[in-house]
């Protein structure tokens, strides 16, 4: 029926209420309303990089660097293999390419490589003669590299989260590069050091047989590495410690690491799981009175005196940095190690003032489109033309409002979408107004030709939308960055635009028959 129920009538009327309750704080100025609550009127449409301002990197992440690791590992396990079977060996040592080692014996050769093709079986097993090298199949050197870069992409989210920006963007570019856009980005510097460190800590034992500058002069201990102090300890000269290359608790078990103050200065308190506070324990049990080196990024950072056993799990990391380098520290540690170091490849600050001009011209193309459009519904359709641009203010309104609660970034090519959605939203009420034209022809009753014309162009109305929902929705799952900012808009106007065309529309038509009673349509 023509006619609205009174629970229909109430239902659009809310809507429409609540539209403009969410959509007025972004043409009210900030602070109006107070509120955290996301889903509470006061939030206003967040604003894209190109729109807003902010911070652009491009990163490449060291994939060489990750398969170097797995190969040192390799190296590692090739060790306590050949030395638990008693093989004798040389030159055992991984690169880039492989883990390698010569066997000293001939008749120990086959028994070496039975025994290490077991060691790894995604290893390849090769060399001539008395030599035995070590490699990944290029299959599983796929599946590294992709595990990098996708927990590359995770830690820098997280990175990226911790600094409480609102809407970044990160995302994968080609095989090994990800680009990391950040709206309203106030320090840029900041976020280069964020996200330009590994920050991958772990614990060793420092090596006290000798000095670093005896084993530079006589030979470094087998098992032994040396490495550089984060602090100078001369003009030019970083200090130096020769620490146990094995790892004794790993920086993966961490799951939390928060700045605080020690004797008045800023350390950082960090906390293992279950497993890495048990093996904390274990370790500072059975080393009471040995150094413990904390190496982050290959730097000494610390290397505290064990005193006497750590059982809970729990620990500080001094040194000399400031409340400010203490903070970004622990949230390094919070969101976690890089698998892989990443470079700089490209940065760059986008002004607000472009966002400014491009907010402009947005805004001039949507007028002048909301009034092109509305002109012709007005000159082509009369009063019911004027019944579809009241319902086209409220489809834009019906935007804005969602887009709000949503917390939705709006980008430039959004406002392409909001200008599309602005000239397609009257198309519903086009295919009505024609069908009601056609009804009233036929000699119909005004109620009935206006009935007819709502019930029979609904399936057409119903088919042109949804193909088009199916294409934006393609396009957010698949696109990226500007064609994601689109593929929202469009989504958002075509439900929007639905709503006001048939429910608006029909309300309004229904209160002007009832009140006003025509004798005759003038479409």
């Amino acid at each position: 029926m023509l006619y609205f129920t009174k629970w229909k009538a109430t239902l659009v009327l809310l809507v429409c209420a609540l539209g403009v309750i969410y959509a007025a704080p972004n043409f009210l100025p900030k602070g109006i309303f107070s509120t955290e609550a996301s889903w509470m009127p006061g939030k206003q449409i967040s604003l894209g990089l190109d729109l807003r301002g902010g911070s652009h990197m491009l990163l490449e992440v060291g994939v060489d660097s990750v398969i170097r690791e797995r190969y040192d590992s390799l190296t590692e396990n090739m060790r306590d293999a050949l030395r638990e079977q008693r093989i004798r060996y040389r030159g055992l040592r991984g690169s880039a390419e492989g883990a390698s080692v010569s066997i000293v014996s001939d008749d120990d050769v086959e028994k070496a490589r039975s025994m290490l093709a077991k060691l790894d079986p995604l290893t390849i097993v090769g060399g001539e003669g008395n030599h035995i090298m070590m490699t990944y199949n290029e299959k599983t050197r796929r599946e590294m590299i992709d595990r990098a870069i996708s927990q590359s992409l995770e830690v820098v989210r997280r990175r990226v989260d911790e600094l409480g920006t609102t809407e970044p963007s990160i995302q994968r570019q080609g095989e090994d590069r990800i680009v990391v856009q950040v709206p309203g980005l106030d320090n840029p510097t900041r976020l280069r050091d964020i996200l330009g460190r590994t920050a991958k800590m772990n614990f060793h034992l420092i090596n006290e047989t000798k000095t670093p500058q005896q084993a530079k002069a006589t030979g470094i201990p087998p098992g032994a590495v040396i490495m550089p102090g984060a602090d100078d300890a001369s003009p030019g000269e970083p200090e130096e410690y020769l620490v146990d290359r094995r790892v004794v608790v790993s920086g993966d078990n961490l799951i939390d690491s928060q700045p605080t103050f020690n004797d008045g200065r800023p350390v950082v308190s960090f906390r293992f799981d279950a497993a890495g506070g048990a093996r904390f324990g274990d370790v500072t049990s059975k080393n009471t009175g040995r150094r413990l080196a904390i190496v982050l990024d290959g730097k000494v950072i610390s290397a505290p005196r064990i005193n006497e056993p750590i059982m809970g799990g729990s620990g500080i990391i001094t040194g000399q940095f400031g409340a400010q380098e203490a903070n970004d520290l622990s949230l390094l540690l919070r969101a976690g190690a890089l698998p892989a170091p990443m470079k700089i490849l490209e940065e760059r600050s986008v002004g607000p003032g472009l966002g400014q001009d491009s907010i402009d011209s947005g805004e001039i193309a949507a007028i002048l489109g909301m009034v092109f459009v509305v002109a012709f519904m007005a000159i082509s359709y009369g009063l019911f033309g004027i019944f579809a641009n009241i319902a086209l203010v409220v489809n834009l309104i019906l935007i804005l409002a969602v887009m709000s609660i949503l917390q939705a970034t709006l980008t430039l090519p959004g406002i392409a979408g909001i200008v599309l959605t602005v000239g397609m939203a009257v198309d519903a009420n086009v295919l009505i107004f024609e069908r009601i034209r056609e009804e009233r022809k036929v000699g119909r009753s005004i109620i009935n030709s206006i009935d007819a014309g709502y019930r029979s162009a609904m399936s057409t109305i119903l088919d042109a939308n949804i193909t088009t929902l199916i294409a934006a929705l393609v396009l957010f799952s698949f696109g990226s960055g500007p064609i994601k900012g689109f593929a929202v808009t469009l989504a958002i106007g075509i439900i929007t635009s639905m709503f006001a065309a048939i429910w608006v529309t029909r309300l309004i038509v229904a209160i002007w028959v009832k009140r006003c009673r025509p004798t005759e349509l003038v479409l």
